[in-house]
């Protein structure tokens, strides 16, 4: 590992051939595979993570079961609440590229948890820019804030851009416009290569169950299986710009490579909604589900006239994101960023997951 004394006499652009990454979030959705695609790259990969009594690496399991037989990915544990844990971390490591993706990510849940998300969400990524410049690593270390299209909350403006106006309807969208900014002001004031991904819905196989893709996909295999009678969501009508997070990583790893720091969005640029999404689910599994019904009293009904989707008002937020839909145009152009797999790939992906999960018992994600 280079030592700090050797971090001294190198240029800029040795530093950044050493190829070391760290990721905060590594054992979440994104987290795994951005490490899979940072080790294919050859990248020595480092992922903070917290402390728990139970294993929460089931993600990233393939990638590390002792660093003996993996020696490059190395997991430390730290947390975005604790400065001190911060610098410890980046000192040691010394990465080339840092890529922000912790965070109390649930929107539903941020309500419940307002302070905690603002303490992780927005306080969290100050923390880590801070602990870049005690370092002595401002002009060394390209960082990756993982953005949302949350921040556009209330839209002002179809489809959303770079240049679309904030109205985030969430604690979690307001603590991750903090995030944004401070990433802005840093690069601004300090010279910093850092970078926004403002990332639009992107979902996969790894996707939490309590997201309401997963939620679906997984109920949907249940259901299937017989080992479910019925799927409860909130608001059917909603609509979100839905892609497949490998696509997505590629295109955070892409903003680090740049000549120059930049803020992106990344999008399909079409939109879909949750309605959508349940139907091409059961669809997957050969049944179609037609409406019947409105409001809370809407039901979604089998071939077999069996009720199998019911809207329960608690899944409501207290103020809903009617639609998002991300215009990446600038991510094609100046990336060479575009998505790969289209929605139906997604849907049929994550259900064939689930099936397979479900009917072995295994649905840790």
């Amino acid at each position: 590992m280079t030592s700090p004394i050797e971090i001294v006499n190198m240029s800029p652009e040795d530093y950044r051939n050493r190829k070391v990454a760290l990721i905060t979030g590594i054992t979440g959705q994104d987290g795994s595979y951005l490490a899979e695609l940072l080790i294919e790259k050859g990248y020595q990969v480092h992922g903070i993570i917290r402390r728990s009594s139970s294993f929460n690496t089931g993600r990233i399991e393939h990638l590390y079961k002792d660093a003996h037989e993996n020696p490059k990915m190395r997991l430390h544990h730290g947390d975005l609440t604790d400065s001190t844990c911060l610098v410890h971390i980046i000192s040691k490591v010394l990465p080339t590229e840092i890529y922000n993706l912790g965070a109390q990510s649930h929107v539903k849940v941020s309500f419940d948890m307002s302070e905690y998300t603002a303490d992780v969400d927005a306080v969290g990524t100050l923390r880590l820019l801070d602990a870049i410049r005690t370092c002595g690593l401002a002009h060394l270390v390209r960082f990756y804030q993982a953005s949302t299209s949350e921040l556009y909350g209330k839209v002002a403006e179809i489809p959303q851009s770079e240049t679309t106006p904030f109205y985030p309807r969430s604690p979690y969208g307001v603590a991750k416009m903090y995030a944004y900014w401070i990433t802005i002001n840093y690069r601004e004031a300090y010279d910093m290569y850092a970078c926004n991904g403002i990332l639009f819905n992107h979902e996969s196989p790894r996707r939490g169950r309590t997201f309401v893709t997963r939620k679906i996909t997984c109920a949907v295999a249940s259901i299937h299986l017989g080992k479910q009678e019925c799927l409860y969501l909130g608001n059917l009508d909603a609509k979100r710009d839905w892609g497949h997070a490998r696509d997505y990583v590629e295109g955070m790893w892409r903003m680090l490579q740049q000549e120059t720091a930049d803020d992106f969005v990344l999008a399909t640029g079409e939109m879909h909604t949750v309605r959508e999404f349940v139907e091409k689910s059961f669809k997957a599994t050969g049944k179609t589900i037609r409406w019947e019904g409105s409001a809370e009293e809407e039901v979604g009904i089998d071939d077999e006239g069996v009720v199998r989707v019911r809207v329960d008002p608690a899944y409501y937020r207290p103020t809903e994101v009617e639609l998002l839909l991300g215009q990446p145009a600038k991510a094609n152009e100046k990336l060479g960023w575009k998505r790969k797999v289209t929605f139906d790939e997604l849907v049929e992906e994550m259900v064939k997951a689930d099936l397979v999960g479900v009917a072995a018992g295994d649905v840790f994600n």
